[in-house]
């Protein structure tokens, strides 16, 4: 039986672009950190992970294709500095980070509920409503 991935989270907001200056984005990105999870993974990599884990219901971030830590990494400062993040937590840091790749993936990174600021990613689904509304609002916050 196969178990259909949770999408279409309704409580994914991004931050509205003026919301969230230059200083508070570098301030950001200096304190967050990538831990993978051997839940979105087939393959453990470069994670330092001794197995993994891949969940049905988790979209599997090397589904596509293999991604390094330095790639994750890439993407989490990319996504960070063109401001593709969800509000701020009390914490200092938003629950959702966005990317899109140069092959138009759009990943998703995600911090856990204590808003700790160790972020694990994944791509989203083709199905997936929010995808899209990311993927257009990346065209236009980074040409």
């Amino acid at each position: 039986m196969i178990v259909k991935r949770q999408g279409n989270n309704p409580k994914r907001r991004l931050a509205p672009a003026s919301s969230l200056d230059e200083q508070v984005l570098k301030a950001l990105a200096s304190k967050v950190s990538y831990a993978g999870s051997g839940h979105h993974k087939r393959y453990p990599a470069d994670y330092g992970l001794e197995r993994t884990n891949p969940r049905p219901t988790k979209s599997l971030c090397d589904l596509v294709k293999a991604i390094t830590v330095k790639q994750a990494w890439q993407l989490l400062a990319t996504g960070i500095k063109a401001g593709m993040v969800s509000g701020l937590s009390k914490e200092g840091f938003p629950k959702f980070i966005w990317c899109v790749d140069e092959d138009e993936i759009v990943y998703e990174a995600k911090t856990d509920v204590r808003a700790s600021g160790a972020y694990h990613g994944y791509p989203l689904e083709a199905e997936d409503d929010f995808r899209r509304y990311i993927l257009a609002e990346w065209k236009k916050r980074c040409r």
